[in-house]
């Protein structure tokens, strides 16, 4: 029987180092999608030999040049939304070459990258890079005892037929949160249902359903209507507590901004930040719970998202809280840019 398809050096890499960590076979297999038998292989060829590389394959000659694989590699490191097919074209144009897609994706395989969906994240200025190191550097030291007096607060949407299509890069192992690999995103983009609600360490708060056009007057009547209940509801001390929310104009136009100083304390968080605002991960656990349910209108909607909201604990919301010191320090790892939060 003929040998199996080739394992490219980047993931043998990987598979070593996570074996020299002690990971068992059957970790290292889910981190690189092989199968515990290719894993044991490659372990036992190193520890074997003391090579990560594989033994040469006979064939016919490879139709792109060494140079030409690089050129390749290149052009996909610079630009990875770009398809195996246009490559092809790109290549052909080139050096009146005729190869396939696949030729091109094998070259890739082989330089360790793989076509992935692009992980979603908001496209972040360097005016907002700024801020958000800034804000990292002066928050990161902050106890937990700090954070758990914050009432961490958002609007999100949600679609009654689930959310919009992927985009597909190209990109190596643990490359996922590389700027150049992510899908920028604009908030709000489109939806059937807006919600605003509110978290703090011990719960959840209000969820208020947004019914008509979202501009200063409507996020005030939300803040009037349900911060103070959310307050008593969290079990808070009205004195001491922090309100953050984004610096969306509207909640920060002078209305709402006279209103909140004459009633809470607040924390101001940096522009295009929702990976240090942890309620982004409860949307996220409330999209998939109400996709458990039958949704066919925008009342079944509602109904969902009311119940599965009512049911989220505080063990479901602490250590998010808890996250917030790693959170900032990623930021400041990434001098501001994305994260994987």
């Amino acid at each position: 029987m003929g040998r199996g398809k080739e394992i490219h050096l980047e993931v043998r890499k990987l598979i070593i180092k996570l074996y020299l960590e002690n990971k068992s076979l059957r970790e290292i297999g889910k981190v690189v999608g092989k199968s515990h038998s290719s894993v044991q292989t490659i372990i036992k060829s190193y520890i074997n030999t003391g090579n990560l590389h594989s033994k040469p394959r006979s064939g016919r000659p490879k139709i792109l040049t060494p140079r030409e694989e690089r050129n390749i590699v290149t052009v996909v490191s610079a630009n990875p939304i770009i398809s195996a097919v246009k490559l092809t074209q790109d290549i052909y144009d080139s050096t009146q070459k005729k190869i396939s897609p696949q030729t091109v994706r094998n070259v890739l395989y082989s330089a360790g990258y793989h076509g992935r969906v692009a992980r979603r994240k908001p496209y972040i200025s360097k005016v907002n890079k700024e801020k958000r190191f800034a804000f990292a550097i002066e928050h990161v030291n902050k106890p937990n005892s700090f954070w758990e007096n914050i009432i961490f607060s958002d609007e999100s949407k949600f679609n009654i037929f689930g959310s919009d299509g992927a985009q597909k890069v190209w990109r190596k192992v643990n490359e996922e949160f590389q700027e150049k690999n992510l899908l920028p995103t604009v908030k709000h983009g489109g939806g059937n249902v807006m919600v605003w609600g509110c978290m703090a360490a011990s719960g959840v708060g209000q969820l208020e359903f947004i019914t008509e056009k979202m501009d200063k007057y409507m996020y005030l009547n939300i803040l009037k209507n349900n911060l103070r209940p959310s307050v008593l509801k969290l079990g808070l001390d009205s004195n001491h507590y922090y309100f953050q929310q984004d610096n969306d104009p509207k909640h920060t136009s002078y209305l709402v901004r006279e209103w909140l100083l004459y009633n809470c304390k607040q924390l101001h968080t940096p522009p295009q930040s929702p990976d240090i605002n942890p309620i982004e991960h409860i949307w996220d656990l409330l999209e998939k719970r109400i996709r458990k349910h039958r949704i066919s209108s925008k009342e079944s909607l509602k109904a969902a998202l009311s119940t599965e909201w009512a049911k989220i604990t505080e063990n479901d919301i602490r250590n998010l809280v808890k996250s917030m010191p790693r959170r900032l320090q990623a930021v400041i790892t990434a001098k501001g840019g994305p994260t994987k939060y």
